[in-house]
């Protein structure tokens, strides 16, 4: 059967480089298994090659949602190192922050099959200072920072190949900068680095963590900068798109 032409080459040929199939959505009471009226529904090939309704979540699920993701400094009394010291133009990426609440689901997120992971963050920042004073010598300084994974849990080994075997480095990188010309005025907390990537994962436990890096073209104008990671609510989501 040919559907915008004459001449099919298979059982079913849908011509023309803009062609789809659609299918409407049926409403819950004869199909359980579709987006409803007013939509399309997700069709799938099964293992005897017959177009299936399936369940989304059998293909996308949020393994990860945390508002609250990094240990506070102000509260927790700098526990785990959340601090960076300014450096000169570069990569100079150190470890960051330490996860509030420790647990599956807390801290960590668990794949059952190999999937495509989506990562999404909100990264808080401040308190650019020396010594707990204001920075006022208008030097353009970079907060970058970039997600990476443990497995297991926030002690175990570091993840360094995807699924592929494939090396891992810079999830999500981000960057923005920052500058102060007053030493009594100007904002210098209460920022957001937000970033997200994909990773295609094999099945297993890993936690989020962070690592970041404060770069200025001139170090020696203030002497030893610092900032804070976590001070602020720092939001971490991980969407499974599983393969099947």
């Amino acid at each position: 059967m040919g559907i915008n032409t004459c001449v099919p080459v298979q059982g079913v040929h849908v011509a023309g480089a803009s062609s789809r199939v659609e299918i409407d959505g049926l409403n819950s009471t004869n199909n359980s298994k579709n987006l409803g009226l007013n939509n399309s529904s997700r069709v799938f090939v099964n293992t005897n090659g017959d177009l299936v309704l399936g369940d989304l979540a059998n293909n996308i699920e949020v393994l990860f949602d945390a508002e609250n993701y990094l240990e506070d400094p102000q509260t927790t009394g700098g526990t785990h190192a959340n601090d960076v010291l300014q450096t000169g133009l570069g990569s100079a990426y150190t470890e960051v922050g330490y996860p509030r609440l420790i647990g599956p689901g807390l801290s960590t997120f668990t794949l059952t099959k190999p999937a495509i992971v989506e990562i999404n963050y909100s990264l808080s920042w401040g308190n650019i200072e020396k010594s707990g004073t204001r920075l006022d010598d208008g030097n353009a300084r970079i907060v970058q920072c970039l997600m990476y994974l443990r497995s297991g849990g926030p002690e175990g080994v570091i993840v360094v190949n995807d699924l592929d075997g494939q090396p891992i480095s810079l999830i999500g990188a981000n960057g923005q900068f920052y500058t102060n010309k007053s030493g009594t005025i100007g904002e210098r907390n209460g920022f957001h680095n937000i970033g997200t990537d994909y990773v295609k994962l094999p099945a297993g436990t890993y936690c989020p963590m962070f690592k970041a890096q404060l770069a200025v073209s001139d170090t020696g104008s203030m002497g030893a900068i610092k900032m804070f990671f976590g001070v602020g609510k720092d939001e971490v989501q991980i969407i499974a798109h599983y393969y099947n």
